[in-house]
């Protein structure tokens, strides 16, 4: 054995209690002249090899039969480059020492690492390739402060973690070492005797891209180049842009049929992206892409929320179907999961034997309704793993948007708790004050480094400020999902039409609140699944009343202030409830003309319209853009309101929930003039009756509704209609 190193130190590399085996392994300058330790569990045979000359320097003695080799250079002084051939009964390898190169992160970068605001983490953790001293590799970087050794396990390796434990940097509780000769493609992962001593074996938390399951490794691959936010994109997320979302899972849009297997990145690119640009839609919404192990959880329990899925091909497949989209003229929102994590021992949960990225109490740290755990947001290194993540798929994917999920079971610490099951804050209220901090400081990293695109909250609370500046007391979204617009005017739809006047306010009340916030009016996965029905088989009647009782209710939503969100199959009146595991029911579109085909060219003119008359949507969030004209009809179940842009131009929307056609309806209008149809529920070309107006109206002098002009008009049963005043010449 080598007389400059102690037996208990090489026993403490081999049994995870050193934790700088840089001290140790590598070339070391002795009195004795250079000596060169390694570690090779396994090797028959290690030469030092000049690296110049490509020379044999002399042989290391296996000083410990668990892989320990040293040797003395006696006549050598100054440290030069060096490889190592290894043999490995009957074969040979030539490798650089990854333990002659230097530390790799920077101080700079581990101060800010440490102080949690380093806005791009990404860029230092994970695996990155690199070349260092002109040799080509990987940097492996991960944080795990209380374990006890970590190590880099890989096909480079046989997955042996005694092959290349990594040094701790105590200051920051991150592990790295370089690894020469890994390449692209290659299988990793971190293997941690944690700090009881168990032997872990971990996924990357930053891992770029990672395995589909029941697989869970990650992959050596480069950072995806930044992409940039062109100015109509930009433009597209305004408040004053029509913003019609059509919400997928990618996994059931649509599936071979030959043998129920899923689309492709670029099926999907080649299918869903020309048809959701054909049906009028200005964002197309993907359900949580970061990989994940359980189908059922439609990826809101992710695993790898640096990895894009590979369930439907590679990275690159997935950036080919971005393209794409941005090609076809659409936005991208990416629904995002920040709210918590899967259990499963591979990921995130009790990383290195501790709770790092959870609390410990259950109190805290588990999700009773998902059987998840909680992220800890007052942790630094927690917080900033996920801002980072946020501007990660918005800076190198394009992604323009991100829907935040379950926002509520964030910011209460009694969500879905019972007295006793939750630890008020520091304060004692229901808040969770470090979570709030953390989405507010999202989305301001979000504003200042990525201007354009934007946030939407689902959020179901009373919280005051969603959608408002964090200096106001806000959150520092730019839109909220309305969830009591969707449940009241739903739960109206589902009243037979003699009760829905006793229930009239469910349709009004949401302008009682509509400006404390910016709303997106959401019809999303969440009401066609676990036994709600589809949105068509919530309609009362029969088949007749079904259908048009939709296409009224659609015909008012996509008038109503606010921006729209349909989820796929809503848009031809999918029969069933959602299930992940199949296609949407696109053969109800075959054969001869249907309801379903009605429906489906209803919601492509409602789009395009929608999209067309700014008074649409230019306002949505100003009251000079809406107006009732009629608001307490009860008996009849009639409502009329109108909606304005900036130039005063006004589009009347007038719906009657019951199937009474109403005919010589009067009500006073602000404008006088004649009035044109441009939209009509009830029309033909929908499947509908066909009543209506012969096209257009000419107002009267007649005072009405405490307006000096007024129409009269004939509102079709079960139908909303449209109407624009024409130029006056």
């Amino acid at each position: 054995m080598s007389d400059s190193i102690d037996a208990n130190v090489i026993s403490a590399l081999f049994t995870g209690q050193l934790f700088d085996p840089f001290s140790v392994l590598g070339m070391h300058s002795t009195g004795a002249g250079l000596e060169v330790r390694a570690l090779f569990p396994d090797a028959t045979e290690v030469w030092v090899i000049d690296a110049k000359t490509t020379r044999k320097v002399t042989r290391l003695a296996c000083s410990d039969s668990r892989g320990f080799f040293s040797g003395l250079l006696p006549r050598r002084k100054k440290p030069f480059r060096y490889q190592l051939l290894v043999s490995w009964h009957e074969q040979q390898q030539l490798l650089d020492d990854p333990y002659r190169f230097a530390p790799l992160l920077q101080e700079l970068d581990s101060w800010l690492l440490s102080e949690g605001t380093h806005l791009r983490p990404y860029e230092k953790l994970g695996a990155h390739q690199d070349t260092l001293d002109g040799v080509v590799g990987t940097r492996f970087s991960v944080w795990a402060p209380n374990a006890r050794r970590v190590s880099v396990v890989g096909q480079f390796n046989c997955w042996d973690g005694r092959r290349h434990p990594m040094r701790l940097r105590q200051e920051s509780g991150i592990w790295e070492l370089f690894i020469p000769g890994t390449l692209y493609g290659q299988l990793y992962k971190f293997e941690l005797i944690d700090a009881h001593d168990n032997l872990r074996v971990k996924a990357d938390p930053y891992a770029f891209e990672a395995q589909m399951r029941p697989e869970s490794a990650s992959l050596i691959c480069g950072l995806p180049d930044k992409v940039e936010q062109p100015l109509a994109r930009k433009q597209a997320n305004q408040f004053d842009a029509p913003i019609s979302i059509y919400e997928v899972h990618l996994g059931s849009w649509r599936r071979n049929p030959e043998n129920n297997d899923w689309l492709s990145y670029r099926d999907l690119a080649n299918q869903l992206v020309p048809y959701a640009k054909e049906m009028g839609f200005t964002h197309l919404e993907l359900m949580p892409i970061g990989e994940y192990p359980f189908d059922g959880s439609w990826g809101y329990q992710p695993t790898g929320l640096y990895a894009p899925t590979r369930r439907y091909g590679t990275r690159e497949d997935f950036r080919y179907f971005l393209d794409a989209v941005h090609a076809a003229g659409l936005n991208v929102i990416l629904d995002w999961v920040p709210g918590h994590f899967p259990t499963d021992d591979f990921a995130l949960a009790s990383f290195d034997g501790t709770s790092l990225y959870e609390h410990s109490d259950p109190r805290e740290g588990f999700h009773q309704d998902w059987s998840t755990l909680i992220y800890n947001y007052g942790r630094r290194e927690v917080s900033n793993f996920l801002v980072g993540n946020a501007l990660y798929w918005i800076e190198r994917f394009g992604i323009d948007a991100l829907r935040v999920d379950a926002v509520t079971s964030m910011i209460f610490r009694d969500y879905s708790r019972k007295e006793g099951e939750w630890i008020a804050n520091q304060h004692g209220g229901r808040e969770n004050l470090e979570a709030i901090e953390f989405l507010r400081n999202t989305n301001r990293v979000l504003g200042e480094q990525t201007p354009g695109a934007v946030t939407m909250a689902e959020e179901s609370s009373d919280f005051g400020g969603v959608s408002r500046p964090a200096q106001t007391g806000g959150l520092g979204f730019w839109f909220k999902w309305n969830l009591g617009w969707m449940h009241d005017t739903l739960d109206y739809m589902a009243l037979s039409p003699e009760h829905r006047g006793e229930h009239h306010d469910k349709m009004t009340f949401g302008m009682l609140y509509h400006y404390n916030e910016n709303f997106v009016l959401p019809l999303s996965h969440d009401e066609v699944v676990h036994g709600k029905k589809s949105i068509l088989n919530r309609m009362p009647g029969d088949t007749w009343q079904k259908f048009a009782t939709l296409r009224a209710y659609y015909g008012w939503m996509f008038a109503f202030p606010g921006k729209k969100l349909l989820f796929m199959g809503n848009e031809f009146a999918q029969g069933c409830e959602w299930n992940h595991d199949f296609s949407l029911d696109w053969s109800l579109l075959e054969g001869e003309d249907n309801w379903h085909h009605g429906v489906q060219r209803m919601v492509r003119d409602l789009n395009h319209a929608y999209r067309h008359h700014r008074a649409l949507h230019e306002l949505d969030f100003d009251p000079y853009g809406f107006e009732w004209l009629v608001v307490d009809d009860r008996q009849q179940s009639v409502f009329v309101f109108v909606r304005r842009d900036k130039a005063g131009n006004e589009i009347i929307v007038a719906s009657n929930f019951t199937p009474q056609p109403r005919e010589g309806y009067r009500f006073g209008i602000n404008q006088p003039g004649c009035w044109r149809e441009i939209l009509n529920t009830d029309s033909q070309h929908y499947h509908g009756s066909n009543m209506g107006n012969s096209g257009k109206v000419e107002s009267s002098p007649i005072a009405s509704h405490d307006r000096e002009h007024s129409v009269c008009l004939t509102l079709p049963p079960l139908a909303t209609i449209w109407l624009i005043r024409e130029p006056e010449d």
